[in-house]
């Protein structure tokens, strides 16, 4: 596996620092969760919030992930569908200038947003107009998109249209690739459960999860045992499990690799994004699964050290030298 090729909703974000969660109440929003509203819900929030520090950067959760792994080195590339605007001018241009090959469709609605209500103890709550991202379709999705690459990356966001995401894993399997996914949110697990379960059963080889989502996949409350279900269909299961670090299975090999601590737990903004990219960047450099997972720890450590999931090229060249350590296997959890 050398060369990835993600699939999601092409969204920019609004990262919003909150005072406090009452905004969270107000909305009935589950904290933590990804909640897909219309332009007017996410409107309305933005108005309340307005007034509050924000920032705007590309976001969507297979978006992140690519553009990081491209920051590690790996060639990568990214399906998505963006409006007839500036804002999906930016994207693609933006995606170009970090090495990442576009195939990038226009539709007819503006450009999706994301808004990102980060609580003051840095957990993220999502409010999520896709606009143009929900016009990409399946018949878009043709076997040319896929040659010279190894793997496709699926942000689990995409179910909102089970018939594009069926079409993306099947024809990326047709072609001879492995296909990833990150199972994104637990409410986006509870509301598709059965479909997931049959997706990953019949096509997927690499799952990633946290701890709420693997228990709403699998039905497992302890960690250890909902990686043990995901592993018994699928060929490499991942659980992230907070600061506990993350449990890694494949095959008979079971790892737990810890977390790289970080310096101030300020957004977790894109930190399973993060984990994924730097998990993938090790795998497409032949890494063991105790390098991968480190490598994973250390961008998802330093991601949630910053608002949003933009670095600075300080932080990235301390990325770069850590990373160079686990290569070495002098720096592992």
């Amino acid at each position: 596996m050398k060369r990835v090729i993600g699939i999601g909703n092409a969204l920019t974000d609004m990262l919003v620092n909150l005072k406090n969660d009452r905004v969270l109440d107000r909305y009935n929003l589950p904290k933590g969760s990804m909640s897909l509203v219309d332009t007017r819900l996410q409107t309305d929030i933005s108005k309340s919030v307005a007034g509050l520090p924000y920032s705007l950067s590309l976001g969507g959760s297979a978006g992140n992930t690519i553009r990081a792994m491209a920051r590690l080195g790996c060639d990568v590339g990214f399906i998505g569908k963006v409006g007839p605007d500036k804002t999906g001018d930016f994207f693609v241009q933006a995606l170009e200038n970090l090495g990442v090959e576009p195939f990038i469709f226009r539709g007819r609605e503006r450009s999706g947003k994301c808004v990102s209500l980060i609580s003051p103890d840095g957990e993220r709550t999502m409010v999520t107009h896709l606009g143009a991202a929900l016009e990409l379709r399946a018949e878009e999705i043709v076997p040319a998109i896929f040659e010279c690459y190894d793997c496709l990356y699926v942000e689990g966001y995409l179910v909102q249209d089970h018939e594009l995401i069926r079409a993306a894993v099947r024809t990326a399997k047709q072609c001879g690739l492995k296909v990833a996914i990150d199972l994104a949110s637990f409410n986006v697990v509870d509301e598709n459960l059965e479909f997931l379960r049959g997706l990953v059963q019949e096509y997927v080889d690499i799952v990633f999860a946290n701890e709420d989502e693997a228990k709403a996949f699998t039905g497992e409350a302890e960690p250890l045992n909902a990686l043990q279900a995901i592993s018994e269909i699928a060929e490499l299961a991942i659980v992230k499990i907070g600061i506990k670090g993350a449990l890694i299975k494949q095959g008979g090999e079971v790892v737990h690799v810890g977390i790289m601590a970080a310096a101030k737990r300020v957004d977790t903004t894109g930190a399973g994004d993060f984990y994924a990219a730097g998990f993938l960047a090790g795998l497409c450099d032949g890494l063991t699964l105790r390098q991968c997972g480190t490598i994973g720890a250390i961008t998802a450590g330093k991601v949630i050290e910053v608002v949003g999931t933009t670095f600075s090229e300080e932080a990235w060249q301390d990325i770069f030298r850590l990373v160079s350590k686990v290569k070495n296997e002098k720096y592992l959890f």
